[in-house]
């Protein structure tokens, strides 16, 4: 398992949305076909197909918790991880 994997991972299984490192955030992001703008401290992902704008801001290197429930629920609801892949993607 890849560490782009094991981040994936966690970030789907939700148990542990305050010990995600930003950068890696970021990498999924960007792995999932988001494009990144940078305005200051604030990173602007958006995706062809996807309407959410997510509007993520580090804070000492790890990303905030409740912007990660967001990406997550955006990953979810527009089903950008195949299920059989990443069958906790279900619940």
């Amino acid at each position: 398992m890849t560490r782009r994997d094991k981040s994936l991972d966690s970030l789907l299984r939700g148990n542990a949305d305050s010990n995600i490192v930003f950068s890696e955030l970021v990498a999924i992001l960007k792995w999932l076909g988001f494009r990144e703008r940078v305005r200051g401290s604030h990173h602007i992902f958006s995706r062809e197909g996807v309407e959410d704008i997510l509007n993520l801001q580090p804070r000492n290197g790890k990303a905030k918790p409740y912007q990660v429930k967001q990406v997550r629920s955006v990953i979810t609801s527009y089903g950008l991880v195949e299920a059989e892949n990443h069958p906790e993607s279900e619940s």
